[in-house]
Formats: C-alpha cells, sequence, structure tokens
C-alpha cells in the first residue's frame, strides 16, 4: 500500500476488506480528475469511478459513478426515494465529506451520507476510486465497495454526450 495512509485506507484495513492502493503525480493544471487517474495509471476510464455530491431533497447524498460518465440526478433522487437532486457546492461536498474536491472518496467520509454505487461497477472485477486524496486511488472489488460504504445500487449514469472515455463531468470527481 505504499505506506500512504488516509481515513478510507484506514477504514477498509479495519474492517478487512482487501483493496490495493495506487498512487500517481496529479497534475494541478488536470481539468478531470478521474481521467487523469485512468491515464495515470494506465487503466480503462470505465473501472475509475468519482464520487459527487448532491443534495437531493435538501439531503446531502453521494453518487458514485464512472468518469466516462455523468450522473443522472432524476435517476440518483429516484434511488434514495426522493423527488428532486441538484450537485451540491463545492465548498458544501468538501466540509460533509472531510475530503477535497478532486480527492473525494465513497469511504470514510466525514458525515455518513447516503451513498449510491452506478450499477455498471458490478461489471468490473475491481474498480478504482479516490483513496481521499488527489494522486491516491483505491482499488477494490465493487462488493467489497458496496461493503465499506453501505452503498445501494442503481443504474444512476449516462454516458457523456458526444464525448469519449476521456471525459469526466463536474468537478467533484474522485
Amino acid at each position: 500500500m505504499g505506506g500512504q495512509s488516509t481515513r478510507a485506507t484506514q477504514r477498509l484495513s479495519a474492517l478487512g476488506i482487501p483493496f490495493t492502493l495506487h498512487g500517481y503525480s496529479h497534475d494541478p493544471k488536470a481539468t478531470s480528475y478521474g481521467t487523469e487517474a485512468a491515464s495515470a495509471l494506465g487503466v480503462p476510464a470505465g473501472r475509475v469511478f468519482k464520487t459527487l455530491i448532491a443534495s437531493v431533497d435538501g439531503q446531502l447524498t453521494a453518487a458514485v459513478v464512472p468518469v466516462t460518465g455523468q450522473l443522472n440526478l432524476k435517476a440518483l433522487a429516484g434511488a434514495v426515494g426522493g423527488k428532486k437532486a441538484e450537485m451540491a457546492q463545492t465548498a458544501v461536498a468538501e466540509r460533509a465529506t472531510g475530503y477535497v474536491a478532486g480527492g473525494i472518496s465513497p469511504v470514510a467520509q466525514r458525515k455518513n451520507l447516503p451513498l449510491v454505487l452506478d450499477a455498471s461497477a458490478l461489471g468490473h472485477q475491481t474498480v478504482f476510486c479516490s483513496a481521499g486524496q488527489r494522486g491516491l486511488e483505491l482499488e477494490l472489488a465493487p462488493d467489497d465497495l458496496v461493503l465499506a460504504t453501505g452503498a445501494t445500487i442503481a443504474d444512476i449514469a449516462r454516458p457523456l454526450p458526444g464525448l469519449s472515455n476521456s471525459s469526466a463531468g463536474p468537478t467533484l470527481s474522485s
């Protein structure tokens, strides 16, 4: 694990959940944290997931979607029994999770937010998500991510219109 420790890695270790930690040199000029991670680690962007924070009927909710897609806010609201969802402000997301934008991990967030994982994650043996800081990714089995976060599984992502696997959507990505 390279000796790096974050709240996310500590939580996974405490739960006995196996994971691999992957570090890379983060470029501060990168416009998409998730696609930067995929490129730096040499993995298909569809296996790298970003963590986005939205407000569903006033309740902050975490959504984990592939960096090749964008969050379908209506689907997210439906997945948690809500009616309306909108993206949270970056500062609100950072305060709620205890992580900085571009390093928001779905694991061990400061507040225990409801979390929805896009169903596409289940199509991979392992997926990548932020370990809690820019330039540091966790690789783990999707079922283990569900176990660690209590995630609900739902179809909450849609492909980015007119873009390839090199795009990532909103900036609150991991």
